[in-house]
């Protein structure tokens, strides 16, 4: 069966770069690829932010606005902006930056994107193409049980494959399943609460801003310690779905519409399970066993730099080169949302240095002198900015605490853990709070609309996440944190 046109380049480049680092770590180069960050001592000017705040505002709102959202919408626009606002942070850095310098913007690039952005882009397009190949098809009888399995599973999947993975495997089967029904707004709502967030607690892999806290030094298992608050706040939200669709949503389904359910009833089934699977569990062994700043578990081995790197873009050349075309063809499969993100962050990364540096050496100076105050700062932005970059901004924060005040308590990379608890479930489950605080949440919304579902608006949404997740939230913080 032919490759479809849009795989060629894509395996070309694959394999290109895979064959080009095994030349490199041949030739014993490898440790030249890493570079430390430089110590910032005077802190940037407050409106160096700007251009943060530019990108990250263009980010939630451009998507919001008539004319503006249709031009949003193309990547190469995405790329100009993103661009562009890199560029101003980089002059700042070069010319108006207290310790800049043209050398120290330099150096400041080349490390933010080949220690920070690399990685975290790679585990993302590692994930995003083993699981394009992956589909589940088929038409259960919409009961408030099924949705609830659905929810269920979606929530320990989410810490294994990452919420984006997880959503795009369940999203199409779910809505499959309950096309009959008229009232599954609330389901999908649910399900950008659960699968697309408040799932992926569990490991680095879950969500992009546990990544990001692995790749600055936090232990690849630390985040099992935040199991308790998984279980009790995706516990919680399935027990509040359950009733609701079981007392309140199903029961006013009309009489047709349930028959019609039960007699187009279709077995779920798997395509693409292998090679797959096995290729998924490779990404998280390459996770957790190679990290270059770690050794091998039972040696003295410290893995190349880029060995993990290498290791999950060969578990994607192998699900292109040896997984089912056919199933990637059934489920839509392309590369324009993973290019979205791949656009977006690399702008973020660079625009977001300043603020990473100003709450580094400021950050007592805000307030943030507590976990609570961690976790509702992190989760409010989490809420209306993307959550990966807040969880870096407030993960920069609580170091600086750390040092003044919390410097004799148990740490894990250098902040005191019950601030980095607070960080981790602010950032990742307030980022369920709209549409626009994790990446999965509108690219559910949207599938949910072409099958046909009236989703709540921008803020309608809110109308659930306040009364019903935003609870949640904080008897779990009084319980846990």
């Amino acid at each position: 069966m032919e490759h479809k046109n849009s795989d060629k380049p894509v395996i070309a480049v694959l394999t290109a770069v895979i064959v080009l680092y095994a030349i490199v770590a041949v030739l014993g180069l490898t440790h030249h690829l890493e570079l430390t960050e430089v110590e910032v001592e005077e802190s940037p000017h407050v409106w160096s932010v700007i251009p943060f705040s530019l990108l990250l505002g263009a980010i939630a709102v451009l998507p919001l606005v008539g004319g503006a959202a249709h031009w949003w919408e193309k990547n190469l626009n995405k790329f100009y902006v993103a661009a562009n606002l890199a560029l101003v942070t980089l002059l700042y850095l070069a010319f108006l930056h207290p310790a800049g310098g043209v050398g120290f913007a330099t150096h400041t690039l080349f490390h933010t994107v080949i220690s920070e952005y690399i990685p975290f882009i790679v585990l993302l397009f590692s994930l995003y193409t083993i699981a394009g190949g992956i589909r589940i098809a088929g038409d259960l009888p919409a009961h408030p049980v099924t949705n609830l399995a659905f929810l269920g599973i979606g929530a320990v999947l989410a810490s294994f494959v990452g919420t984006t993975g997880a959503a795009m495997l369940l999203v199409r089967p779910l809505l499959e399943t309950n096309r009959e029904r008229k009232q599954v707004a609330h389901t999908m709502v649910f399900f950008i609460f659960i699968v697309c967030n408040c799932g992926g607690l569990l490991l680095p892999l879950g969500d992009p801003p546990l990544f990001l806290g692995y790749l600055n030094g936090v232990d690849f298992l630390w985040t099992l310690n935040l199991w308790k608050s998984w279980l009790f706040v995706n516990g919680m939200l399935l027990a509040v779905y359950f009733l609701w669709d079981h007392f309140y949503a199903y029961p006013r389904e009309t009489a047709p519409d349930v028959r019609t359910d039960e007699a187009r009833v279709h077995a779920l089934k798997f395509a693409g399970l292998w090679p797959n699977v096995l290729l998924l569990l490779g990404v998280i062994l390459g996770v957790a066993l190679l990290d270059p700043a770690k050794p091998f578990p039972g040696t003295s081995w410290h893995p190349w730099f880029y060995l993990r790197e290498m290791v999950m873009l060969a578990m994607a050349l192998a699900s292109l080169t040896l997984g089912s075309h056919h199933v990637r063809r059934e489920n839509s499969f392309d590369y324009l949302a993973i290019t979205e993100v791949a656009i977006l962050f690399i702008g973020i990364f660079v625009s977001m240095k300043p603020a990473l540096q100003i709450l580094g050496l400021r950050g007592a100076e805000f307030g943030l002198d507590s976990p609570a105050k961690y976790f509702w700062a992190s989760g409010w932005l989490s809420s209306v900015l993307d959550n990966a970059p807040t969880y870096l901004v407030f993960f920069e924060a609580a170091k600086g605490e750390t040092a003044n005040r919390w410097s004799d308590s148990s740490q894990m990379a250098q902040v005191a853990v019950p601030l980095l608890k607070g960080v981790s479930l602010g950032s990742v489950c307030m980022g369920a709070m709209t549409y626009i605080g994790n990446g999965p949440n509108f690219m559910v919304k949207a599938i949910a609309e072409k099958f046909g579902v009236a989703m709540p608006s921008f803020f309608s949404y809110l109308l659930y996440s306040f009364g019903v997740l935003l609870p949640i939230l904080a008897l779990n913080l009084w319980l846990f944190l």
